[in-house]
């Protein structure tokens, strides 16, 4: 399995609210996080920061994970042990007030992958069945949509696009919706912030996906597409390719 993290601050923004990464356990299984702080809201980089260096520590003290039962509980209460924290650290800073932030985060195996997401941040597998979108967004227009008081098409250009109803550290618990898939040869796994999903169409993302290019180019391309095509928000994220079967980690 290979994978990379790649994020930019984009042509708008002062500061990249964005975080993420790759990590190790102790038994070299992976965590793929991306994490974009609310933009609007105070401190949103500090969220998002707070929430991959705690993930992060967490997973490099677990041992090997072996079924996807594991890998869904891992994920479920640490990300609620790290929303606590960030409500907390908000409720006691003044300056962190509202602060808040979407996470995906994905345990990835030999044998499974497991995705957790809250947010607007998204998840999507290439295969040989297509391109798909694993994750729904927790966003007030997506609600609208999935209840058909509006149509998809009048959610791009909805006022109120950018409303999340679903956060790390702005409520004192959190609902997390995961889900387990087969991650075969020849798949790959695309986590983003929606600084890339709000600008790079889905065919254009499976285009690159499905180039011959290295993994640091894929993700350096669809970064400068966000860019050219506005750029207003940051970018962040994360390719996993499963290449063979030799890893079981």
């Amino acid at each position: 399995m290979s994978a990379i993290f790649m994020t930019d601050k984009g042509r708008v923004r002062q500061n990249n609210e964005d975080n993420g990464g790759i990590f190790v356990n102790k038994d070299g299984q992976r965590l793929a996080i991306v994490a974009d702080g609310m933009g609007g809201h105070r401190a949103g980089d500090v969220a998002s920061e707070m929430t991959v260096a705690t993930l992060q520590s967490m997973w490099e003290q677990t041992v090997r994970i072996e079924t996807a039962d594991e890998a869904e509980n891992w994920l479920r209460t640490h990300i609620k042990s790290v929303n606590s924290i960030l409500f907390e650290h908000a409720r006691t800073n003044e300056e962190c007030d509202g602060m808040g932030t979407t996470i995906e985060a994905v345990i990835a195996t030999g044998l499974f992958t497991t995705v957790a997401h809250v947010g607007d941040s998204r998840s999507y597998i290439a295969n040989p069945d297509g391109f798909q979108q694993l994750t729904e967004d927790h966003t007030l227009v997506n609600e609208l949509v999935r209840t058909g008081q509006i149509s998809a098409e009048d959610a791009e250009h909805h006022p109120r696009k950018n409303v999340i109803l679903r956060a790390l550290g702005t409520e004192q618990d959190v609902k997390i919706d995961v889900k387990t898939i087969m991650f075969e040869e020849g798949d790959y796994l695309l986590l983003c912030s929606d600084g890339l999903s709000g600008k790079v169409t889905k065919e254009e993302i499976r285009g690159v996906l499905d180039s011959e290019d290295s993994l640091e180019n894929k993700a350096s391309k669809l970064i400068t597409m966000a860019n050219e095509n506005g750029g207003e928000d940051n970018i962040t994220l994360v390719i996993l390719e499963f290449e063979d079967d030799r890893e079981r980690g």
